[in-house]
């Protein structure tokens, strides 16, 4: 059975308070709060569909050791104001990796939790002709 998906359906993520991650995301992502009850909370993301569930007592250190984040498109633009604006929220700012000018511009962060997120300025594209260009030990498939 091929499997044919259709689109992201949600993102999800686990929070230690719902009411200071509730907050967080609203303030940092511009997310629009659809419903909040005692353990979860739902949220518009330019629709994208954002859940937060409440799990207190849950280990949540080993996630600093991954490179895994969630990356959301900006515009160059708009780079500069939005690292102002996240650091004015005093938003945890990680030192992005090294990075050739052609893989455009990223800010890390993370959330409450420690979840990692990404703003990039680059597309998918724009990646790929990079690699064509100056990887060639990459393999291509299409």
């Amino acid at each position: 059975m091929v499997i044919h998906i259709q689109g992201l359906n949600h993102l999800l993520f686990s929070v230690s308070d719902l009411e200071k991650s509730s907050e967080f995301y609203q303030a940092v992502f511009g997310a629009k709060l659809l419903v909040k009850g005692n353990q979860t909370a739902y949220f518009d993301l330019n629709g994208i569909w954002l859940a937060l569930n409440l799990e207190k007592d849950i280990p949540r250190n080993e996630i600093k050791e991954s490179y895994t984040h969630v990356a959301f498109s900006i515009t160059e633009k708009d780079f500069d104001g939005i690292q102002d604006r996240l650091e004015r929220l005093q938003v945890n700012i990680l030192s992005g990796r090294e990075r050739n000018k052609r893989d455009n511009k990223s800010i890390y962060f993370t959330d409450l939790d420690g979840h990692k997120f990404e703003f990039h300025t680059g597309t998918l594209k724009e990646r790929l002709d990079y690699y064509k260009q100056e990887k060639p030990h990459m393999s291509f498939f299409q």
